[in-house]
């Protein structure tokens, strides 16, 4: 049975950081790649960054660059986002995502809050 739990979240000040986690587990973890999503009160789900099996990494949004960094620790069965000068916009619920044999896969999510 494939699980993603998500982990980390919490409320912070703009300018902090946080890592978020996502324990996998149910598939063979190393082989496939790994997203993170977030999704804001009242907006859409959005695609903030994909790491691959081979360890290429994609950010795709600009505004995260410099900011957040997806890493995996294949040993642990995990995939931790790392994010930094966290400011008001980034509060969100995030996601971890994975494509397992054509299914799709999400985590329940963990809430990100940055507020002073």
């Amino acid at each position: 049975q494939v699980q993603l739990v998500e982990s980390g979240g919490g409320l912070v000040q703009p300018g902090g950081s946080l890592r978020l986690s996502c324990a996998a587990s149910g598939f063979a973890f190393s082989n496939y790649a790994i997203s993170w999503y977030r999704q804001a009160p009242g907006k859409e789900r959005e695609l903030v960054t994909t790491l691959t099996s081979d360890g290429t990494s994609t950010m795709y949004k600009d505004d995260m660059k410099g900011r957040f960094t997806i890493s995996r620790d294949n040993a642990k069965n995990t995939v931790y986002l790392h994010m930094s000068s966290l400011k008001p916009e980034d509060t969100a619920a995030y996601f971890c995502y994975a494509r397992i044999r054509r299914r799709d896969y999400w985590g329940q999510g963990t809430q990100v809050t940055v507020s002073s």
